[in-house]
């Protein structure tokens, strides 16, 4: 499913894509289009995206065309998917060890659904950090360890 969601390729057009976008979120899921996980993702970010065209614009991003961001982001497991408004990355808190994005597949389109709408009022509220509305049941579990830090 992968081909019906933008790709970008490039650093140049992820930084278009982020500061000219206004008054709607962007959603960029950084991964592999061969990874079964990725693959879930896509397939739920394209049925969800119709259905949040007016609120929301959903690209996916390859980890191997941008390292630059991968490094930045500090993305280490696959699929990441990163939100913003407006220029300014929006955080979810879910309880997990990491507020910066979201790790893993969504279960479900209307988790997808949801977590973006609650993204997108509290970005619009000035929030730069939202609780995530989804069930902590169906929020991916995962661990981070850190080697020679």
């Amino acid at each position: 499913m992968e081909f019906l969601l933008y790709r970008l390729t490039t650093k140049k057009q992820i930084n278009k894509v982020i500061r000219y976008t206004e008054d709607k979120v962007v959603v960029i899921r950084f991964g592999r289009a061969s990874d079964p996980v990725c693959m879930q993702q896509d397939y739920i970010l394209s049925k969800a995206s119709p259905y949040l065209s007016k609120i929301a614009d959903i690209y996916i991003v390859e980890i191997d065309d941008v390292p630059e961001y991968v490094q930045y982001f500090d993305i280490s497991l696959i699929p990441a998917t990163i939100f913003f408004f407006n220029t300014k990355h929006i955080k979810i808190n879910a309880g997990t060890q990491d507020n910066t994005k979201w790790i893993g597949a969504f279960e479900t389109k209307q988790d997808c659904i949801d977590m973006i709408e609650v993204v997108c009022r509290g970005a619009m509220r000035g929030k730069y950090i939202v609780d995530c509305p989804i069930e902590r049941t169906r929020i991916p579990q995962y661990s981070l360890y850190y080697k020679n830090i």
